[in-house]
């Protein structure tokens, strides 16, 4: 089986990705919006769509700076990640309390130790950067076109198909 990114998705390396790329070009798209929504009328019509591959081509890694990321702002978020985990280590643990006032209080006491490991953890992170890195950002990686293979028997049908498909405004 194929490893997984943070993500979900499937990493392939380039011989792996040619091999999921079934068949030949029957569309293209400018957005992911429409690669899906022409997916979604050919499903609507009774098209086998498991004959159908989505490709996004012509990558870009966009990031976006969100601001200044200081040793407190590292120490807040650090507390807020430790403070879900420690909330789900308390609901594990108080599947053993007696009472419903034992619940809440292991998970109480769960939130609130995660989240003082987790500022004190992003914290000392931060602190580890030396200054390298001291912005947060948001990234994506997004394509600028999107293309529709099908399998050479369905290929015709399903061009023909989508030629009948109506345009956004009239849909």
């Amino acid at each position: 089986m194929a490893p997984t990114s943070s993500e979900g998705t499937i990493m392939t390396t380039p011989q792996e990705t040619s091999a999921l790329i079934r068949g030949q070009t029957i569309a293209s798209f400018t957005s992911y919006a429409e690669a899906q929504r022409a997916v979604d009328y050919l499903s609507d019509n009774g098209f086998p769509v498991e004959n159908i591959t989505i490709v996004g081509s012509d990558l870009k890694q966009v990031e976006r700076v969100l601001g200044r990321l200081t040793k407190w702002k590292a120490a807040l978020a650090g507390a807020g990640s430790g403070a879900w985990f420690g909330a789900l280590i308390g609901l594990l643990l108080s599947l053993f309390a007696e009472t419903g006032t034992g619940v809440v209080v292991i998970l109480l006491w769960g939130l609130f130790y995660g989240a003082i490991f987790g500022a004190v953890l992003g914290f000392i992170a931060h602190l580890f950067t030396f200054g390298e890195r001291d912005f947060s950002t948001f990234g994506l990686t997004v394509a600028t076109r999107y293309e529709l293979y099908c399998v050479p028997e369905h290929a015709a049908r399903a061009s023909e198909m989508l030629a009948q498909m109506p345009s956004r405004g009239t849909g």
